[in-house]
């Protein structure tokens, strides 16, 4: 391919204003704070560890798991396996799934590993396992959620489990949660039934926190409603719940009719209070409720029940 000789050919033409290629937003401040919060995340992680966990012998799943009971069999910090152990896994992550995940992974790597050699000396506030092992999971779990909120990882076995998933007809709870049975049984043989029994209570608050954090306390939900009195129940619902209404159209694939389909996306707690609405309007109406993970725009925001 011959090069232009004047430099400028090679700019873009110009266009008119309407006909620009659009470039997409970036905002610095929501970079900031994705980064922010990963940082406080490993943070909370870190915490978990080494003031929780590491010294009661109760130990997380994945690698983090291993690098425990590795800093335990060889008496090395625990940072020095976690990024070790990680490496291997974030040059899969970066080739196979992408830079930015590999990425955010690495940065929650590494300021894991820093915060575990800083916290090491720290005295445990507890050495009561039961107790280190609910307070060590709630924290573990709130910070491995907000790194993955941010986009990121804390554990190269998410990124296994991403890669295993696509070749199976295993999901990647289900290759996390086999990969981890073998890790916390390993618990066992290196600190013991009792503390192997303590890290799986650990590790089940931890993974309940880490849904918490990503779809909060107060989860949406998202609900189709098909009823010949559609207008009533619909205004019953902008009344009553105040929450805006989107009618569908719709058609009975069996008998062919035309059909009104009300979608609204209510909180957890409105669940109650919306199915005794439309039972109060139409008790044969039918009914549909799911879960969603996040809601954003729109007119969606916290309602008072009335």
């Amino acid at each position: 391919m011959a090069v232009p000789s004047n430099p400028q050919s090679t700019d873009r033409p110009n266009l008119p204003q309407d006909l620009q290629p659009l470039k997409a937003p970036t905002s610095k401040a929501r970079v900031f704070m994705r980064i922010l919060v990963m940082l406080i995340g490993a943070g909370l992680v870190s915490v978990a560890l080494e003031v929780f966990l590491v010294n009661n012998n109760i130990i997380d799943g994945g690698i983090t798991g291993i690098s425990i009971m590795l800093s335990h069999l060889f008496h090395l910090p625990l940072g020095i396996f976690l990024t070790v152990l990680n490496i291997p896994f974030l040059f899969l992550g970066y080739k196979q799934i992408g830079k930015t995940f590999a990425f955010s992974t690495l940065a929650a790597v590494l300021v894991m590993s820093v915060g575990t050699a800083l916290l090491a000396p720290v005295k445990p506030i507890t050495f009561d396992p039961l107790l280190a092992a609910i307070f060590g999971g709630v924290i573990l779990g709130a910070g491995v959620g907000l790194v993955i909120r941010a986009g990121g990882s804390t554990d190269g076995s998410e990124i296994v489990a991403i890669l295993i998933n696509k070749k199976t007809p295993f999901s990647v709870g289900e290759i996390i949660m086999f990969i981890n049975f073998f890790i916390l049984t390993s618990a066992g043989f290196v600190f013991g039934w009792n503390n192997a029994m303590y890290s799986l209570i650990a590790y089940f608050i931890a993974f309940k926190v880490i849904d918490i954090t990503n779809e909060g306390i107060d989860q949406s939900k998202s609900v189709w409603i098909i009823s010949d009195k559609y207008k009533d129940i619909g205004d019953a619902l902008t009344q009553r719940l105040g929450r805006g209404v989107t009618y569908l159209e719709g058609e009975g694939a069996y008998s062919g009719d035309s059909k009104k389909v009300i979608f609204v996306v209510i909180t957890r707690l409105e669940e109650a209070k919306l199915k005794a609405i439309v039972g109060d309007w139409d008790p044969d109406a039918f009914l549909a409720v799911g879960n969603i993970h996040d809601v954003k725009g729109g007119r969606f925001k916290k309602k008072d029940i009335h």
